[in-house]
């Protein structure tokens, strides 16, 4: 078998997986499709993941899927390529993980999200939550559990009707500089559906092709007018605009990469941190969105924290104890979610760490790296996808990705 036609069958197994799940009722594989469409338009954004091609029907049984990644692991076409080794390897892992295998942490986010878990020294995270403070300040807000509160107060409270023009007013503000500074010329349609649902979730975001589908729970979600801006750059021009360019990039050229996403794959630092931080790339002197940024940057590290803590045996009421200590904003229930999360769902306990990975390395990159660095950076992110390795090459004076050191709870 040629390195196309393993890609190829790669491709095949995971939408049959994807089917599969689907049909339970679970969460979907494939979050977005980024294949050239075959035979007319890409599919709607939102519906089998297909891209306009014919998917193949759900396959049997998790174990099924497993059997033919590992047949696919063994073939020299994908044994021979370091994309698509780290690729089944990040799928296989996963799905052994959903079958009951429970790796150490360390082991499981290095097969699918491809960096490690060493976390970060205390010093980094305090220095981190310093900075934060200082940007709450400036809006005149303090820190506290009023935080929140105070912060929605004086960004401006949206109700929540308002919130989908508000994002795409924010959208049709941004995209212009979100283009030149990654270059990309790629276009890309977007459906807001507002739906609600009894779930964690405020917000999703899935498509095949140049279409992609937000969804807003509007039972969770809670918007200000600054959150719809950083929401825009995030979801928006974050991440259906590179999906797009991706798309773009391989209806022209195929390189033989995977065209499918999911997140619990090596891309997902890439497309969770420059999410996270494009507002410091592309609105570095709207000080309200900076905080957010900040702010985001501060909380992740903590979750970071309680992400080793729970998975390395530390009692629940110590993490605790040790989360309300740094984080006075969270309530009970948002220490006991993330401890959940992170602990129990191996969906999650994958996904997760890639949040304080990823938004960690392209702050630094933001306040350090320089033009040149964040030009390259941000060009070749959206060219297509970028594993943790890659990241590495692009800006090598870059911090280590998932950090090199981390202050656990007291034991």
């Amino acid at each position: 078998m040629t390195a196309e036609s393993v890609r190829d069958r790669i491709e095949t197994v995971l939408l049959a997986w994807d089917g599969y799940e689907r049909r339970r009722g679970t969460a979907p594989v494939v979050d977005y499709d980024c294949r050239p469409a075959s035979g007319g338009d890409p599919a709607p954004a939102g519906g089998s993941a297909s891209g306009g091609h014919q998917p193949p029907g759900p396959a049997a049984s998790r174990y099924a899927v497993l059997d033919e990644l590992t047949a696919l692991a063994a073939d020299p076409g994908c044994a021979d390529d370091v994309r698509l080794r780290a690729r089944v390897d990040a799928d296989a892992t996963y799905l052994r993980a959903m079958l009951g295998e429970r790796l150490p942490l360390a082991d499981y986010v290095r097969r699918t999200q491809g960096c490690g878990t060493a976390g970060w020294p205390d010093d980094h995270v305090a220095e981190v939550g310093a900075r934060a403070r200082a940007s709450l300040a400036d809006l005149g807000v303090g820190w506290g559990e009023r935080t929140l509160t105070d912060l929605a107060a004086g960004e401006g409270v949206l109700r929540r009707q308002d919130a989908p023009d508000a994002i795409r007013q924010a959208v049709t503000d941004l995209e212009p500089l979100v283009r030149v500074a990654t270059g990309t010329d790629a276009p890309y349609e977007l459906t807001i559906e507002d739906v609600a649902v009894d779930a964690y979730w405020s917000y999703w975001l899935d498509g095949a092709g140049p279409r992609a589908r937000l969804r807003l729970n509007l039972r969770a979600a809670e918007f200000t007018e600054v959150q719809a801006r950083v929401f825009a750059l995030h979801e928006v021009l974050g991440h259906a605009l590179q999906s797009a360019s991706w798309h773009a990039r391989w209806s022209s050229a195929d390189d033989g990469a995977v065209r499918l996403l999911a997140v619990h794959t090596d891309a997902q630092v890439l497309l969770e941190g420059l999410a996270q931080a494009l507002p410091l790339f592309v609105i570095g002197d709207d000080a309200e969105a900076v905080a957010r940024v900040r702010l985001a940057h501060y909380t992740q590290l903590v979750r970071a924290g309680l992400h080793v803590a729970i998975n390395d045996g530390v009692p629940v009421a110590d993490c605790v104890a040790w989360a309300r200590a740094r984080v006075p904003i969270w309530t009970g229930e948002d220490i006991g979610n993330a401890l959940t999360d992170r602990g129990v769902d191996p969906h999650l306990r994958s996904y997760l760490w890639a949040y304080p990975a990823g938004i960690d390395w392209f702050v630094a990159l933001a306040d350090t790296g320089g033009p040149d660095a964040v030009a390259r950076v941000l060009r070749a992110a959206y060219r297509g996808p970028l594993s943790p390795d890659d990241l590495a090459a692009c800006w090598p004076a870059g911090p280590r990705i998932g950090g090199t050191h981390i202050g656990d709870p007291e034991r």
